[in-house]
């Protein structure tokens, strides 16, 4: 049977939760909510399995930390014997507006702690989908923005790419990153002119 691993990037406790930082658990949380399925805390992170078409799905949040977020993905991998080809990252990107998303096969962390430790360990060489949490905060505020929580008005803009997200984890198991990225990209353009 394929075997897929998905890992939402954030940071676990209740003082992180609906955070910026956390988009990639929301997600998650979303996608085990429409399938019926319930995290458990086992080793580095909290999982829950589910089964798409015959191919085993495994949903990892990461309890490491975001810093150290590739300590879960490798042993997951490992563990699970899970091809890196499977696997798909999702984090939340300040270069990009709430609401907006961007499925990429590969390449850099662009900035990002957890992609940053990911790669650290198992190399650029594995999907990732970055949600936006926008980047309006004053020079050096970064911080105090990704650990801050959603405007009402923003939850209200990222919901509807939250549900799309659910989907998009969902094609890439079933149909692959390059059908996944070009059926869904283009939806994950934001529209500007408010």
């Amino acid at each position: 049977m394929d075997k897929y691993l998905i890992v939402g990037l954030g940071n676990v406790g209740t003082e992180y939760e609906q955070t910026r930082h956390n988009t990639g658990f929301m997600v998650l949380d979303a996608f085990a909510k429409a399938s019926n399925i319930v995290f458990e805390d086992k080793r580095y992170g909290f999982v829950a399995e589910t089964s798409l078409k015959g191919r085993k799905v495994f949903l990892l949040k990461p309890s490491t930390y975001m810093n150290l977020s590739g300590n879960a993905v490798r042993y997951w991998l490992n563990k699970e014997n899970i091809d890196q080809q499977r696997l798909l990252v999702v984090s939340d990107d300040v270069a990009l507006p709430v609401g907006a998303f961007r499925l990429k096969a590969n390449g850099s962390n662009g900035g990002h702690n957890g992609l940053g430790h990911i790669q650290q360990l198992i190399g650029q060489q594995y999907a990732r989908l970055r949600m936006g949490i926008g980047n309006n905060y004053p020079q050096g505020g970064q911080i105090d923005h990704v650990l801050g929580r959603f405007t009402p008005e923003e939850v209200e803009r990222l919901q509807p790419s939250i549900d799309t997200a659910v989907d998009i984890i969902k094609s890439f198991v079933l149909a692959g990153i390059d059908i996944t990225m070009n059926q869904y990209n283009k939806l994950g353009k934001v529209k500007t002119d408010k």
